[in-house]
């Protein structure tokens, strides 16, 4: 019997989950980023502002849907440059449209005059107290999905993250693999975290995203999600879920399985590669002229070594890479859900 991983919904909702307004540092006001985003065809914008959570309901209509969000960091202080000084950069996701402050707000870390505006007095009542430490980041992580809230891990490169500030973080949803403004100044995020906290038992999903602080910055990593339609609760629902893709252009229409059959179907594509929680891999490359749009590999191996117990924690995924080198990325599928 045929088993479809994805999609689960029938409707695509393209999304930038990382943007900056004049909120905080960013050069376009909110109703210019929803303009400038819905003409490119993107439904779905997180208007992630730095230390402040501003709803944005103003702008949400059937067309376009405004999450509402805030980018949090957390940097260890040290007497020198900016530039030397490691940061954890978290996005935390709102399930309530409204929602106008958050349980781990630190007024210390304002680092910008006007977002002060942006305080409500609900948010005067927070003010907690960061600290550079893993133990600090898990309890931002916990206080945050406590709310219902999901948390998203940004750009380890430009923050000069290294495996030891993030292989014990425990609790994240997504972890950013691409970021458009990071990538287009030359800092290039990597798949290798989002494996190490999978094979560490992390249940987390890729992501690409803008981070889009100006125009400069816009179009280049987007969420494709999978929602019954496109209303906040139902869209929040479907990204909780992982039922959506990241991607850098390719884009991934279906992964079914059948037995030990997996079937990936996707737009014209030069390689589809399956990855796994060990060195069991799986690829497929274009031949000459013709691209590939839809590729089975037979998993019987796979299935027999997870039946060895080696690692508890077994996973597949899948990568697509166009004629152009852009990438997209399937969400992590663990073994219980491959049965």
């Amino acid at each position: 019997m045929r088993k479809y991983l994805f999609p689960a919904k029938s409707n695509f909702y393209k999304a930038n989950l990382h943007v900056h307004t004049t909120v905080s540092d960013g050069e376009m006001t909110p109703g210019e980023i929803k303009k400038v985003y819905s003409e490119k065809g993107y439904s779905i914008v997180a208007f992630t502002d730095h230390e402040v959570m501003v709803p944005h309901p103003e702008l949400t209509d059937e067309h376009f849907l405004a999450l509402t969000s805030t980018e949090i960091s957390v940097n260890n202080r040290y007497d020198c440059d900016f530039g030397f000084v490691k940061t954890y950069h978290l996005n935390i996701y709102s399930p309530r449209e409204g929602q106008n402050c958050f349980n781990t707000f630190d007024r210390t870390n304002m680092w910008l005059k006007h977002s002060f505006d942006y305080i409500t007095a609900e948010q005067e009542m927070i003010n907690y107290d960061r600290s550079y430490s893993v133990g600090c980041i898990n309890d931002i992580i916990k206080k945050a999905n406590d709310e219902g809230c999901l948390v998203s891990y940004n750009h380890p490169v430009w923050s000069l993250q290294d495996y030891m500030d993030y292989i014990d973080i425990k609790g994240l949803w997504g972890i950013e693999l691409y970021n458009t403004g990071c990538a287009r100044n030359g800092y290039f995020d990597s798949e290798k975290p989002l494996d190490d906290l999978l094979r560490k038992g992390e249940r987390l999903f890729p992501l690409a995203t803008d981070d889009a602080h100006r125009m400069k910055d816009c179009f280049g990593g987007f969420v494709m999600v999978n929602a019954d339609e496109l209303t906040y609760d139902k869209v929040f629902e479907s990204l909780k879920n992982g039922d959506f893709y990241c991607s850098t252009a390719p884009e991934l229409y279906e992964i079914s399985i059948e037995g030990s059959k997996i079937t990936i179907v996707t737009s014209p594509v030069a390689f589809v590669g399956l990855s796994t929680d060990c060195r069991q891999l799986y690829s497929k490359g274009a031949e000459g002229a013709e691209l590939l749009t839809e590729v089975s590999f037979d998993l019987d191996w796979y299935f027999k070594l997870a039946e060895q117990a080696v690692n508890e924690h077994r996973y597949i995924r899948i990568t697509l890479v166009d004629e152009f080198g852009n990438k997209a990325f399937s969400r992590a599928y663990h073994i219980d859900e491959l049965s």
